[in-house]
């Protein structure tokens, strides 16, 4: 592992840690999905070893497959529709904790578990920090839809393009049974006003644009070194 590397996996570590440690005991825990809530997996099942009891809430059978390598019993949302606490990663935040999430083509299930959550832990590496978003914005849709929803996406600004898997051919499958559209933006005024917008697209199941959950969001942002954490306080005037 290079250098560069290195100081990145030792930031995700320490945000995935940190937020493992705001989990009280008898909590019920939505896992997200991505290498850094994997840190907070590995984190949280030595908290359970030590002898917290909780319950997890896993948004993708690769979250769910990890949860039960580590040893953290699991629950489902039907059974727990209000949750304590979510712990998510993000690809993008930006000043007023809006989040671009889906890399890992979760997003559905994982703004599921944040909507019920009484508390929304979103932990980054400082290179995901941003003024005005960037990153391409993944949009779940219907196979059945897909050209026509990619039609009236570009009528919104953007180059949409329907991920392809990696070993398999065709495209990704979501754990939904469905399609993955990256929405290439060239900016990004308005996120919220967007998040409506391709809302509105019949045939969209959901975005990755997760606009609405400031006032329950703390965003753990990590370094090889320490963290530092921002919560809705510290961006409302």
């Amino acid at each position: 592992m290079d250098e560069k590397a290195r100081k990145l996996a030792a930031a995700k570590q320490e945000a995935g840690h940190a937020a493992a440690d705001m989990v009280e005991d008898g909590m019920v825990v939505g896992l997200g999905t991505g290498s850094t809530v994997y840190y907070m997996i590995e984190r949280l099942s030595v908290r359970i070893r030590e002898g917290i009891h909780v319950s997890g809430i896993p948004t993708s059978y690769q979250t769910a497959m990890r949860a039960r390598e580590y040893g953290i019993p699991l629950t489902t949302l039907d059974d727990h529709p209000v949750v304590d606490i979510a712990i998510d990663g993000a690809d993008e935040a930006d000043p007023r904790l809006n989040l671009i999430k889906g890399r890992g083509a979760a997003l559905t299930r994982e703004k599921c578990v944040a909507a019920a959550s009484l508390q929304f832990v979103v932990v980054v590496d400082e290179q995901k920090v941003v003024n005005r978003f960037s990153a391409p914005v993944p949009v779940e849709v219907l196979p059945f839809a897909t050209r026509s929803v990619m039609n009236q996406l570009r009528a919104l600004g953007c180059v949409p393009v329907i991920r392809e898997a990696v070993k398999k051919d065709g495209p990704v499958i979501t754990d939904n049974g469905n399609f993955i559209i990256d929405c290439k933006f060239p900016e990004i005024p308005e996120p919220r006003a967007l998040e409506i917008a391709i809302a509105d697209i019949p045939g969209v199941i959901e975005s990755g644009l997760f606009c609405t959950f400031m006032e329950k969001t703390t965003l753990v942002v990590g370094n090889e070194k320490k963290c530092r954490i921002i919560t809705s306080a510290d961006v409302i005037p």
